[in-house]
């Protein structure tokens, strides 16, 4: 397998975080139009007047550049040594998936029990990808 096969999970996970940051100004501006909210509401971050359907995209953009960090870095640490193994681009694929997932019941019906789920089991791939570098480097 090549070690460029890292790349495209991690490109797949930035494209979606770049959609997700679309989606800010698209709720923004919706909602300025019919009159909810004004400049003002965002002068300091977001005023309690946003509602709930116009922050979420911004929340989401943040969950998106809090753990997927250690996956980028963890990628890229798989590429620059040349190790990513067919198992390793198997799961960053699922922890790409799992994302995706997540910000999808974050975005749409937003159970926070789904969501939950959906999170922990990302943070197990990530923690598995992670411990099997480390076999891989102590190897």
């Amino acid at each position: 397998m090549s070690e460029k096969a890292v790349l495209f999970p991690v490109m797949a996970l930035i494209g979606w975080t770049l959609i997700v940051l679309a989606l800010i100004p698209v709720r923004r501006f919706k909602a300025a139009g019919k009159g909810h909210v004004t400049s003002n509401d965002f002068k300091y971050g977001e005023s309690r007047r946003v509602p709930g359907e116009v922050s979420l995209p911004n929340r989401n953009f943040m969950n998106l550049l809090e753990a997927p960090v250690l996956f980028y870095v963890l990628c890229i640490l798989q590429y620059v040594t040349r190790s990513p193994m067919p198992y390793f681009v198997f799961g960053a694929w699922l922890y790409v998936a799992l994302r995706i997932a997540h910000s999808l019941i974050h975005l749409t019906y937003n159970n926070v029990m789904h969501r939950l789920a959906v999170f922990a089991v990302s943070n197990v791939v990530l923690i598995g990808l992670w411990l099997g570098l480390l076999f891989v480097v102590a190897a």
